[in-house]
């Protein structure tokens, strides 16, 4: 049997989200980043690999709801929204993957997708963890209903294990249930889903 090697993705654990006065908070965002926290120690004092991402986007996108999208500006590149929230621990030699510098919606870790043609292309992130041969993820952040549960579903697609922690996670919910509809469409397409 082969060996089962780890990595932890963290979704997306910046200002904007994160902190209320972001421009496009996540309600109760705050809340997980100790439990957050203690899941990026664990995995770094286990030598698992641990990846950061970060929506990282230019000024004038598609993506924002100002130039024809359905957003709110956020995370622009280089500004304090688009920052790492200040309370998330980062390890050193922390792997960072930042999506939709170009202006596409960058909801996976994994690939980003053209507004415009629909094209879609890859991050590095697929190429970061065949370098450490990992097999197995788990993945935590934001959002539960977007940005998590894409990331999930793409990294189910390209044959890694994922597992998901309810307590690690929060939705943005623009309708009710999104959160839970999104846990539910990550489970059974093959994720392990833990309370904690």
């Amino acid at each position: 049997m082969s060996q089962r090697i780890k990595g932890l993705v963290v979704v997306d654990v910046q200002n904007d989200f994160v902190d209320s006065a972001g421009s496009l908070y996540v309600k109760g965002a705050e809340d997980v980043i100790d439990a957050i926290n203690e899941r990026v120690l664990n995995a770094f004092n286990s030598g698992d690999l641990v990846v950061y991402t970060q929506d990282w986007h230019p000024e004038i996108t598609p993506h924002f709801e100002k130039d024809g999208g359905i957003w709110p500006v956020h995370c622009v590149g280089n500004t304090w929204g688009a920052e790492l929230y200040p309370r998330l621990e980062v390890v050193q030699d922390a792997e960072l993957v930042r999506k939709g510098i170009d202006g596409e919606d960058g909801y996976s870790g994994f690939s980003v997708r053209n507004t415009e043609t629909g094209a879609e292309h890859d991050t590095q992130l697929e190429t970061l963890l065949h370098s450490r041969d990992v097999t197995d993820l788990t993945v935590v952040g934001i959002a539960t209903d977007y940005c998590v549960k894409e990331t999930v579903l793409d990294a189910l697609s390209r044959g890694f294990n994922a597992t998901v922690v309810r307590s690690c996670m929060r939705g943005v919910d623009i309708f009710t249930g999104d959160s839970e509809d999104a846990i539910t469409k990550m489970e059974n397409s093959g994720a392990t889903v833990l309370d904690a």
